[in-house]
């Protein structure tokens, strides 16, 4: 009897080029070329057969699913496609078993879409990394000028549009370790975000992360960890999704989330073309690492077949960290190895350490210290370490 995997998030690549050149994006600036040959924007055709696709599996599948269409960025598909996909798939799929959301630089939002979304029940997440000075540090156009006022016009008209509280899902940001943690919480405060999350830039023991000098190093992790104190000194605080995951993990719950966490996690990725991938965050490793050995795409392929195939299983067990390092650690259960394309070196592949290991330590150090300090230690699934709790 074949055992299917469960299936979590559907990423679609409605559109495989930017409107940014973001210095760290893993897509255009790291070592796969995949995207060139990708047709600029998602076919008619494709985004028939991905909406057949994910209906036919809404069907088959048990517990529900998410669908976060991506990019690139997502929104150069233009209303007609969007409208085309969105409106389909809600036909079949209620908002409660099938959250779909857009990841989006916020440049190209207009009236006309945010009703849209409104209508079918999209949710918007903005990237933005801060204030301009920490916002243009990375995040300029193909001319290399700054992107911050189009995405603030974007952000504007999405906060004051009549649905905004469903609409506005929240900011995404990567973090630049030189920043003041406690001037980009605040930017984004202000700015009014329901909700944060952060992101690590992308690096592996080949090619260091920018802003962090060796592997020992911990730039990242004193960052984060100076966010979750404004976030628990606050009196009214905006939810931080990494903070509240990690928070949860020490006490002993879940989170569903690749790279934190020990819970498997069932993602795939549909490219313009329609093949499906693994989730493209690999592709930051070497050319190709994103790619099934099978020519999978959802115009012959059902996605149960790929969830119920051994490369499936194969490449969904990455997420439990091969090195013994991290299977003997004692925060495992918290820090999950991290994210795996973190782990990567030409030598030994995805047999390392997380190269933000030292990172994670601190962040979740930390915060097993201020739960501890706040009298739950009895509710703490490993307890802080005198030595090392900040």
């Amino acid at each position: 009897m074949v055992v299917e995997g469960q299936l979590d998030t559907v990423l679609l690549k409605t559109a495989s080029r930017c409107n940014f050149d973001c210095s760290y994006c893993y897509v255009y600036q790291g070592p796969d070329t995949a995207w060139r040959f990708q047709p600029k924007r998602m076919p008619p055709v494709v985004l028939a057969a991905v909406s057949k696709r994910l209906i036919e599996h809404a069907d088959r599948q048990r517990v529900g699913y998410a669908v976060i269409l991506h990019g690139g960025e997502p929104l150069l598909l233009g209303f007609a496609g969007l409208a085309e996909l969105l409106r389909g798939l809600r036909v079949h799929m209620s908002p409660e078993r099938h959250p779909i959301s857009i990841q989006t630089n916020g440049t190209l939002l207009t009236r006309d879409l945010l009703d849209l979304f409104a209508e079918t029940r999209t949710s918007v997440s903005v990237s933005i990394d801060g204030p301009a000075e920490v916002n243009d540090l990375a995040r300029l156009n193909h001319r290399q000028e700054s992107t911050y006022e189009a995405t603030m016009r974007g952000i504007n008209l999405l906060d004051s549009h009549d649905e905004r509280d469903f609409l506005f899902a929240g900011t995404l940001s990567v973090i630049q370790p030189a920043s003041d943690p406690e001037i980009v919480y605040g930017f984004l405060k202000d700015l009014g975000s329901p909700s944060m999350d952060f992101l690590f830039q992308d690096g592996n023991h080949d090619r260091l992360p920018p802003g962090k000098r060796r592997f020992e190093s911990t730039e990242y992790g004193q960052w984060l960890s100076g966010v979750l104190d404004l976030y628990l000194a606050d009196p009214a605080p905006v939810p931080i999704r990494v903070c509240d995951d990690i928070i949860k993990l020490c006490l002993g719950g879940e989170s569903i989330k690749e790279g934190r966490g020990v819970n498997p996690y069932g993602i795939l990725v549909v490219e313009a073309d329609g093949e499906i991938r693994k989730n493209d965050t690999l592709r930051a490793s070497f050319d190709g690492a994103d790619r099934f050995g099978s020519p999978w795409n959802v115009m012959n392929t059902p996605l149960s077949t790929v969830l119920a195939s051994q490369e499936y299983i194969t490449y969904t067990s990455m997420q439990v960290p091969e090195s013994d390092v991290c299977r003997d650690c004692d925060l495992l259960a918290v820090c999950g190895g991290g994210m795996p394309l973190y782990r990567f070196s030409t030598d030994r592949g995805y047999d390392n350490p997380s190269v933000y290991c030292h990172d994670h330590e601190v962040m979740i150090q930390h915060t097993l210290s201020r739960l501890d300090a706040m009298g739950l230690c009895d509710a703490l699934v490993v307890p802080p370490s005198p030595a090392r709790a900040s």
